[in-house]
């Protein structure tokens, strides 16, 4: 049994996650009563990752600022830019395969005990008055831009404090990402549990109605991260952008893929850019940053599927209209939640652009959550890695003015 467990420890978290993943299926499609209650540990996972999260970002930042030099260079102006950039070029790419391959509902589903926001003004209002939420509140309800405020406001208090207490905020911050290191490792047994969960009870026959419309979703986002992503990573950092790209996939996208939450994925990101070899006072702030408007996948999503009831409904939009649909949808999806389902909520603000009632909207929002199975765990795992690659990405094109060699090893750092 030692020279198992041994064997195990010395696979890589990737091949133990792909062995957990084959368990999970198989046990879901021979042993459905068993892959139920197996489903447990899945739900222990992500909850472990949603619990630890919060703190871990507070702690990081906290530290991070507090320590941090004058003029000691970070690069959170070039991150931003590429959030922004990356979100809004996601929507585009979303409108024009909804043009090329429109897309119509059979609408009728229901929703109930959801209140979409009623504006953009609303959404900004919302991220706004969550910087200033209260502390514990922030903690409490993962608001990731609450903590952020606070812990730069704390940290920035805590820079003429002495040697002694920085370091013990510096202690803490460590050690909370050591518990991060030991909920990782529990991947593939989580894995396991939400994809055997996930189909003994779904299953895919519910699915197969939306083929086409889940065709073009993920067919988007696959082109957004094997394509637009690569053509950015290649422009900022002029080399081949694949094995940073496939490594941040592989990596981070593929426990987003079944967390189905932003949230839950940042200790995972923060774990990898460590690992990258990325300064630690940029990353620890842009992940959890990321994780809250950095949200290509939710713009596709809103995209898609406003069109989708737009063509449903016989509307005819141009490209003009079109192209503000764009640029609500990148907006829209920086005020996402994340957690699962976070955008679909956001899709009755984008369907008032083209004047269509709100209970119809709302059905739209249904047909969302019918096919949120593989449509929601795409979306995360493009939204989550892409905060990793853009923060490895914009720290990459500093090492290259600088002239640092940037070769992408398959096993962690960079050199």
């Amino acid at each position: 049994m030692t020279g198992l467990l041994k064997q195990w420890n010395q696979l890589s978290l990737v091949k133990r996650i792909i062995v957990g993943l084959t368990i999970g299926i198989i046990l879901a499609i021979v042993a459905p009563n068993v892959a139920k209650p197996i489903a447990i540990l899945g739900s222990l996972f992500v909850g472990a990752l949603k619990a630890v999260a919060p703190i871990l970002v507070f702690f990081l930042v906290m530290s991070a600022i507090s320590q941090h030099k004058s003029g000691q260079k970070t690069n959170m102006k070039s991150i931003i830019v590429l959030y922004l950039l990356g979100t809004f070029l996601a929507g585009l790419v979303a409108v024009v395969a909804s043009f090329m391959f429109p897309v119509s509902l059979t609408l009728g589903a229901g929703v109930e005990n959801v209140a979409p926001p009623e504006g953009v003004t609303e959404v900004l209002k919302t991220l706004l008055m969550n910087i200033v939420d209260n502390p514990v509140k922030a903690l409490s309800n993962a608001n990731y831009i609450g903590i952020l405020g606070w812990a730069l406001l704390l940290g920035l208090a805590l820079k003429k404090a002495p040697e002694t207490t920085k370091t013990m905020v510096s202690n803490f911050s460590d050690a909370l990402a050591q518990i991060v290191r030991w909920v990782i490792n529990f991947a593939p047994l989580g894995i396991m549990g939400l994809v055997a969960g996930t189909i003994a009870t779904s299953g895919i026959g519910a699915l197969l109605d939306y083929g086409k419309l889940l065709a073009v979703l993920v067919g988007c986002m696959a082109f957004v991260a094997l394509v637009v992503n690569p053509i950015i990573t290649f422009v900022m950092i002029r080399q081949n952008p694949y094995p940073l790209v496939l490594k941040c996939l592989r990596e981070s996208g593929i426990t987003a893929f079944f967390t189905r939450s932003s949230a839950a994925n940042i200790p995972v990101n923060m774990n990898l850019c460590e690992r990258l070899g990325l300064d630690k006072d940029t990353y620890s702030v842009s992940i959890p940053l990321g994780a809250t408007i950095n949200m290509a996948g939710a713009a596709i999503t809103i995209s898609v599927l406003t069109l989708a009831a737009v063509n449903t409904l016989g509307i005819q939009v141009d490209m003009g209209t079109a192209l503000i649909l764009s640029i609500l949808s990148a907006v829209s999806a920086c005020g996402a939640s994340g957690v699962a389902g976070g955008s679909l909520l956001l899709i009755p603000l984008a369907c008032s652009l083209f004047g269509i009632p709100n209970d119809v909207a709302m059905q739209v929002v249904g047909v969302g959550f019918i096919v949120g199975v593989i449509q929601d765990s795409c979306e995360t795992a493009l939204n989550s890695s892409t905060d990793a690659l853009f923060t490895a990405v914009s720290e990459f094109a500093e090492w290259r003015k600088e002239g640092k060699e940037i070769v992408i090893r398959k096993n962690d750092k960079v050199a």
